[in-house]
């Protein structure tokens, strides 16, 4: 049977889903240009390579927070309604298919480990990326598994402080926040590669009253 960590808040409880959010208005911006941008999940209309302009902004300070011979390399960014739907609908499918005992509670919940729920996800209003470090040729250094591993196919070693990585790996990670955390971004615990500003998980982490980002179509 799966097991649900008791440590982390997931993204589909209601500390984070009862949060309001007080749209800034905030365009989306292109990544391209302005930082290492990886193709593996591109789009035809380039929408996973778009995030708010307040969090592209901290990501460049993020940047220059890394010592000689890393860089970010962003992975994924907005990504539209559908899109988050049909990712969320599958992997709950395939955790039913793997665990036939599940309810239907267990699954939503379990599947929020790794997709966030449609109506809650922060990809879908551009506050959200998906990244992880290179050196200077685009070689990805070890950070424990691929990004968009799932708990399944990791063995856990997808979440954060997961342990049994080697020690690269958590060295890795460990200079993926120190970059990221002073910028004001939040990491999302069963996912080391996703961070994020303004959503309502990193208004629920900050503790602040509302979400600044919702939302929003592409193109804006």
């Amino acid at each position: 049977m799966w097991q649900s960590p008791n440590d982390v808040v997931l993204i589909s409880d209601p500390l984070v889903t009862g949060i309001p959010v007080m749209e800034s208005g905030e365009p989306l911006a292109d990544v391209r240009g302005r930082l290492r941008v990886d193709t593996r999940l591109a789009d035809d209309a380039g929408a996973y390579a778009h995030l708010r302009s307040g969090l592209l902004d901290r990501l460049e300070r993020a940047e220059r927070r890394l010592p000689g011979g890393y860089h970010l390399l962003i992975v994924e960014g907005y990504r539209p309604i559908a899109t988050q739907r049909r990712i969320f609908d599958a992997y709950r499918a395939e955790l039913h298919t793997t665990f036939p005992e599940m309810s239907p509670e267990e699954s939503y919940v379990a599947a929020s480990r790794y997709v966030s729920p449609v109506e809650v996800a922060p990809h879908t209003a551009g506050a959200a990326v998906d990244l992880t470090l290179c050196d200077p040729d685009g070689v990805e250094y070890d950070m424990g598994t691929q990004v968009n591993d799932n708990p399944e196919q990791s063995d856990g070693a997808c979440y954060t402080a997961a342990p049994g990585i080697s020690s690269d790996a958590r060295a890795h990670r460990k200079l993926l926040a120190a970059a990221l955390e002073p910028a004001g971004l939040v990491n999302y615990p069963t996912e080391w590669w996703h961070w994020s500003y303004g959503d309502r998980y990193w208004a629920m982490v900050t503790r602040s009253a509302a979400a600044r980002y919702g939302p929003v179509a592409f193109p804006a």
